[in-house]
């Protein structure tokens, strides 16, 4: 009995290159799993308790200066850093905020485009080490 060849057969997409001849592919039959699910636990959000800061009055500060383009209040209650203290400008030169201010005796400056002003309307004044003046601002409960 003779035996039969299979001859390659080429494939035009790959210019002529040969591919051996496909197998059928049989499928076998998986069976169900027979475990049951454990059910889900609902996982409980962990929430830290909210630090209670000590009462700290508000107080409302205002500058005015026509021209301005950003202003901002430093002074020992934000560690002398303006971009924790912007003022928002609400007509043509005047600018407010408000500030979470702890009781007690502070010395501040506004900061207009970078330059660091003393406040007009402080009713204190003192030396800085930088040759200038602070502003005094004076908070009771």
């Amino acid at each position: 009995m003779a035996k039969s060849t299979k001859t390659p057969k080429t494939n035009s997409k790959t210019n002529g290159t040969t591919s051996e001849p496909t197998k059928p592919v049989t499928a076998k039959m998986v069976p169900a799993l027979a475990a049951k699910p454990e059910p889900v636990k609902p996982i409980a959000p962990q929430v830290a308790p909210a630090k209670v800061a000590a009462s700290q009055p508000t107080i409302s500060i205002e500058f005015i200066k026509p021209g301005a383009k950003q202003v901002a209040v430093a002074g020992d209650f934000n560690d002398w850093k303006p971009e924790r203290s912007p003022l928002i400008q609400i007509d043509n030169g005047k600018w407010v905020g408000d500030l979470n201010v702890k009781p007690g005796r502070h010395e501040y400056l506004f900061v207009v485009d970078g330059q660091w002003l003393p406040d007009p309307n402080a009713r204190e004044n003192v030396q800085n080490p930088f040759g200038g003046k602070n502003s005094v601002l004076i908070v009771s409960t």
